[in-house]
């Protein structure tokens, strides 16, 4: 039995999470539309299908815990529904699952058109990106849903999501499993991918400098992959951050599940804060994603309006002046 001081701060935690979650559909929503005003769609399509896929978990995790804040009493087959899909958090998990998984391919690109380029220009079509975008959401989806059905049912009109296992030892595996896959798995995925890029970065960097305008072209290459490379290396470092404490919580849970809920909640509102900080790293070291936010700030607009006023009579008084002295020594 919680107190009702626990039962107090739950519900300001999941009050806190309805706003995190607002602000991380406004922040998605507002990046995924820079990207494809800037055409990186096309050119970065695994980014844009991250921030998709955060922006379908931010937006279902404010119906959930609106939801859940309402407290309703579940009857019949729409009380079930709405316990197995919206309730029991499956449903967003599917997006934030298909951002983890999402997150890693990104790497695996990253990866493989830096330290291997001739061979992802051969072999890395269009075909392939979208391949790996569409397992993202597959994967993810099938994973939640197939879990959700087995473990959840509802009991006196209350919902009891991923309550009911066959026995202790399989909640306990597929414990180990979620933070292996979810967690370990993809830290390592990160440190070797990122580590052989920062390799191979350096040693071009170290021999373009040895060249001057014939390698311009290829310096500028190389310095758009190392911004994306280094967006992507803060990104998944703040991964790692945010979501340790929601793995750690749900194991402890598994050992002893007298811990209190506040915690289970306290560790969903750090981990979407990785998802609501997502989108500003990507405006701020994004170059084309930035310059479209910075277009579309008006105090921006208008000063940059005047700069253009006050230069354009500048020059024009310039013209003037100069004209008369060149018209005479002619």
């Amino acid at each position: 039995m919680a107190s009702s001081s626990s039962h107090g701060s739950e519900y300001y935690f999941q009050c806190a999470v309805v706003v995190v979650g607002i602000v991380g559909t406004a922040a998605n929503a507002l990046i995924l539309y820079a990207l494809v005003a800037s055409k990186q769609h096309k050119k970065h399509f695994l980014i844009v299908n991250q921030n998709a896929l955060d922006l379908f978990g931010s937006f279902l995790l404010v119906i959930t815990y609106s939801l859940k804040l309402c407290n309703i009493y579940l009857t019949g087959s729409m009380g079930y529904w709405l316990c197995t899909l919206i309730l029991s958090e499956s449903l967003w998990s599917c997006g934030i699952v298909g951002s983890v998984i999402n997150l890693a391919l990104v790497t695996v690109e990253r990866y493989l058109k830096v330290v291997h380029s001739v061979w992802s220009k051969k072999k890395l079509r269009e075909w392939v990106i979208y391949s790996a975008a569409a397992f993202a959401w597959i994967s993810s989806i099938i994973w939640n849903v197939a879990l959700v059905f087995e473990t959840t049912a509802v009991i006196d009109g209350v919902c009891y999501a991923y309550a009911f296992w066959k026995d202790k030892t399989a909640i306990l595996i597929h414990t180990i499993w979620n933070f292996t896959s979810c967690y370990v798995i993809i830290l390592l995925i990160f440190i070797f991918c990122y580590w052989r890029i920062l390799v191979v970065i350096r040693r071009q960097a170290s021999i373009m400098a040895g060249y001057n305008s014939t390698g311009n072209a290829l310096a500028r290459s190389n310095q758009m992959q190392s911004n994306v490379t280094k967006t992507m290396i803060f990104v998944s470092a703040l991964y790692a951050i945010s979501w340790l404490p929601s793995h750690v919580y749900v194991f402890l849970f598994t050992l002893s599940p007298t811990i209190p809920g506040s915690g289970y909640y306290a560790s969903v509102f750090f981990s979407f804060l990785y998802v609501c900080l997502n989108p500003f790293v990507y405006a701020i070291k994004f170059d084309p994603v930035r310059k479209i936010l910075l277009r579309m700030i008006p105090c921006k607009k208008t000063s940059d309006q005047a700069t253009g006023n006050v230069t354009g009579r500048g020059t024009g008084t310039i013209l003037r002046n100069v004209a008369p002295a060149v018209h005479g020594h002619i």
